[in-house]
């Protein structure tokens, strides 16, 4: 399995049989140019996950790839002319060979004053690979790899530090990280290392593929 990290939560999976591209959002960089995907999957609407400028482009250049998007996030790719697949809670997909199970529901609060749309987090080939999109759902599935939120409005370090222990990944890929300078991720790491320290945190080269 590789996987290329292109920012925030962005992230390219390859499992041998499919290529999936998850939230292609406005903080990532360089997916565009990605091609024969198998599937691109949206968590929610928000657009640091859906960047409405980029995405058409993106499918017109994936023509086969399968558009797959939580239940309030159709109303904005129908918006921008695309056709997309709806999942929920439960929900399991099979593309190109690979099983695409959606979980949760509902992302974190940020404030009670604001409403916050569906959130959907994607679990891989029954726990290969975790997203969890906007929410620190935890799986019934025993998870390899874990893409861990690391900064948001809606997340404090120790829910990351809970989070990770909860799940109990193999390894743990750092995303949602935009919102962070470089001396906040080294601090939000080292807590995360000082109180998870047989956890392993993935250091990928932005935009290489690595096997993992």
């Amino acid at each position: 399995m590789q996987i290329i990290h292109f920012g925030h939560s962005c992230v390219l999976l390859d499992t041998g049989s499919a290529r999936l591209l998850f939230d292609p959002g406005a903080f990532s960089s360089d997916f565009e140019g990605v091609r024969d995907l198998d599937a691109i999957l949206i968590t929610h609407q928000h657009f640091d996950h859906l960047d409405g400028d980029r995405l058409p482009a993106l499918v017109e250049a994936n023509p086969t790839a399968a558009l797959i998007v939580d239940e309030d996030t159709v109303a904005e790719t129908t918006k921008l002319g695309l056709t997309a697949k709806q999942v929920e809670p439960g929900d399991k997909v099979i593309v190109a060979g690979a099983t695409v199970t959606a979980v949760g529901g509902r992302p974190a609060t940020i404030h009670p004053d604001f409403a916050m749309p569906t959130n959907a987090g994607y679990v891989v080939d029954d726990g290969a690979f975790y997203h969890p999109g906007d929410a620190l759902f935890v799986p019934e599935q025993d998870i390899d790899v874990l893409g861990l939120p690391m900064g948001a409005p809606w997340l404090k370090t120790a829910e990351v530090i809970d989070f990770l222990r909860a799940v109990r990944p193999r390894r743990a890929l750092p995303i949602h990280e935009a919102l962070l300078t470089d001396a906040g991720r080294q601090v939000t790491k080292s807590w995360i290392t000082r109180l998870n320290p047989d956890a392993e945190l993935l250091a990928l080269p932005r935009g290489e593929a690595t096997d993992v």
